[in-house]
């Protein structure tokens, strides 16, 4: 007699904390819920993954759905499989970081209909956040502090052209301490991947600093994919 192998009644989603920098802060991309469960709530960028699609492509295709853009740095972070984390069946959603310069990116519109808007949110300041988003927002933030200091994903959200203030303001943002400028100066300065440029910042009351670009290609023959700060 054939076997008759079990059916399942399960579905996989991807959730994403896309995080942005902008004007000294710390912020995530949230959507204002259209639909039940928990309509009207804020909640995560997130959809289910179609049959016919990997992870990876899902978590491309959602985050594009839902900002419009697409080639965003993000990386798979963790899997979470609560029993009871959905209240319409079991759902286990594999969650991703994203980064994102917010230089032109501060006003996205939502391309699904399940999304009334989406907003840029500081961290320090988060609404309650619809299903288990909150623990999900948590585990990513942990992630990025964790990587920031031996990969070099501060740049992912720094406008191409940055000061160095401003590159400590980033880690200072996310390590959540304040670090001592000339030390900061002088280890970022001493992986030898960033360039200065004959170019000064425009616009500034104060007095102009010098501008500095990541060097990816000298970075990457250098490093490969880690240095440690």
């Amino acid at each position: 007699m054939k076997e008759v192998l079990p059916t399942f009644n399960s579905a996989v989603s991807i959730d994403c904390v896309l995080f942005g920098f902008d004007e000294g802060e710390l912020k995530i991309l949230l959507i204002e819920r259209n639909e039940e469960p928990f309509k009207d709530w804020w909640a995560l960028p997130g959809n289910l993954v179609k049959p016919d699609e990997s992870v990876d492509q899902s978590a491309s295709r959602i985050l594009h759905e839902l900002t419009g853009l697409s080639n965003i740095y993000m990386e798979q972070y963790y899997t979470f499989g609560e029993v009871n984390r959905h209240p319409q069946g079991r759902v286990i959603t594999v969650a991703y970081y994203a980064l994102l310069r917010l230089s032109n990116e501060k006003s996205l519109k939502p391309l699904t209909s399940f999304a009334k808007k989406a907003q840029w949110i500081n961290v320090q300041q988060l609404p309650p956040l619809a299903f288990d988003h909150l623990n999900i927002f948590d585990k990513g933030l942990e992630k990025i502090k964790r990587r920031i200091k031996y990969l070099p994903i501060a740049f992912e959200l720094l406008p191409e052209k940055f000061t160095l203030t401003q590159v400590q303001h980033v880690y200072e943002v996310i390590l959540g301490k304040k670090l001592d400028k000339r030390n900061f100066r002088k280890k970022i300065l001493s992986f030898g991947v960033l360039k200065e440029l004959d170019e000064k910042q425009k616009g500034v009351s104060f007095r102009a600093a010098t501008l500095y670009k990541f060097d990816r290609r000298k970075y990457a023959k250098l490093y490969g994919k880690e240095f440690s700060f």
